[in-house]
């Protein structure tokens, strides 16, 4: 499966900016999926993660009431609704496949980098202060 990431953009603190992943390939409704992000200077970090069907999300405590991930399977596309964003959301945000994923993985699992075979090409979000 191959993943574009895109919506990244600038935005000021406490705006709102939704971040879109399109995937290619048949298996996209057996895929969970996650957002990633790396800060400069910092090691990618999770964000979050959504399972197969979408009955299961999964957030870092640092996004947790701020962001949405959400998935359209017909559509193949897989979202992040990021609002009340703060300078500290600054990064290039990842999305990510975990391929032919169980239905129901748990955070500990989902939250892991290396359980995710694909990956997307990075958009920026800036936040400004």
């Amino acid at each position: 499966v191959q993943l574009q990431a895109f919506g990244g953009g600038l935005v000021q603190a406490g705006g709102s900016l939704r971040l879109s992943c399109a995937a290619s390939g048949s298996s996209f409704r057996r895929d969970a999926m996650a957002w990633f992000r790396q800060a400069p200077g910092k090691e990618r970090e999770f964000v979050a993660a959504i399972s197969r069907t979408g009955g299961s999300t999964y957030y870092a405590d640092s996004v947790k009431g701020r962001f949405i991930i959400s998935r359209d399977n017909d559509k193949k596309m897989v979202y992040l609704q990021m609002n009340s964003l703060k300078p500290d959301d600054t990064a290039v945000y990842y999305c990510a496949a975990d391929r032919n994923a169980i239905l129901t993985a748990g955070f500990d699992y989902s939250s892991k980098q290396e359980n995710y075979e694909s990956w997307g090409q990075g958009t920026l979000v800036t936040v400004s202060s």
